[in-house]
């Protein structure tokens, strides 16, 4: 059996008094892309502080390729919901800080991102500020700053939340172009549907806080994501069947749907 890159087993937090995950159990496979779905509030960010560092569980355990997350080192990229660019920075020297971050002098870190520009969409933008560029180009910096670290895994915490319905889409479409591409073990937290359909090979369904994992769903539609009807048909009902358990969390809800095994 195959070690996974991420292993959560039965991990439970709570802030004071108040609990916020309770017993949580998931696995993100080498190369996979997993996304969590749940509703607002219900601790889906809490888990990406748990693995960034940031707090620490109160029981239950976390490996990364099967040693516990504390031996590990930092192996997560992480791009957060807004796409925290610093104003004052020129776009190049944005995309590098995370290097700089960890130790690499500014020279060599402008050498190792600036060939990935045309790649992400942004030749030609190298010297401009922030606010001179779209909200979508701002995600891709965003996210040229979060791969270029070369982690093990990338953390996306509802990146593109804060784009109009039309950017977000194309985001959702260049995402899983590149994705593909680069094969990269990702982990997505989001409340969009839609969004963790279109971008997954798994997706799990948390409950309203305490946060338990209430469904797990293989997303097993061909990549990349095509439009044609049957695809469009099979992924609606994927869609349908994960908004019905959101929205009614108590439901027994089984772990496959005849629509995924459907050709």
């Amino acid at each position: 059996m195959n070690v996974p890159r991420l292993k959560l087993d039965a991990v439970s937090c709570r802030y004071g008094d108040l609990p916020v995950l309770a017993a949580i159990s998931m696995t993100v496979q080498p190369g996979e892309f997993v996304s969590i779905l749940g509703p607002s509030g219900c601790g889906k960010s809490t888990l990406f502080k748990l693995l960034t560092g940031g707090i620490d569980a109160d029981a239950g355990a976390i490996e990364f390729d099967g040693q516990p997350l504390a031996a590990a080192g930092r192996p997560f990229a992480f791009m957060p919901q807004r796409d925290a660019l610093m104003p004052w920075r020129r776009i190049l020297d944005n995309t590098t800080l995370g290097l700089e971050v960890q130790g690499m002098r500014r020279r060599h870190a402008r050498e190792r991102v600036a060939p990935l520009f045309a790649e992400f969409g942004l030749s030609g933008f190298e010297e401009n500020y922030p606010a001179e560029l779209s909200g979508g180009m701002r995600q891709r910096a965003a996210l040229l700053r979060t791969v270029v670290q070369d982690k093990p895994m990338l953390l996306l915490d509802e990146p593109f939340g804060a784009l109009d319905a039309l950017t977000r889409a194309g985001m959702q479409r260049w995402l899983e172009q590149m994705w593909k591409k680069h094969r990269w073990t990702a982990m997505l937290v989001t409340h969009d549907v839609r969004e963790a359909v279109h971008l997954s090979d798994r997706i799990y369904v948390l409950s309203p806080r305490p946060a338990r994992v209430i469904r797990e769903i293989e997303v097993d539609l061909p990549r990349p994501r095509g439009r044609d009807a049957a695809t469009q048909t099979r992924a609606a009902a994927i869609e349908a069947d994960l908004l019905e358990t959101l929205l009614d969390p108590g439901q027994p809800g089984s772990r496959t749907h005849p629509a995924f095994a459907a050709k």
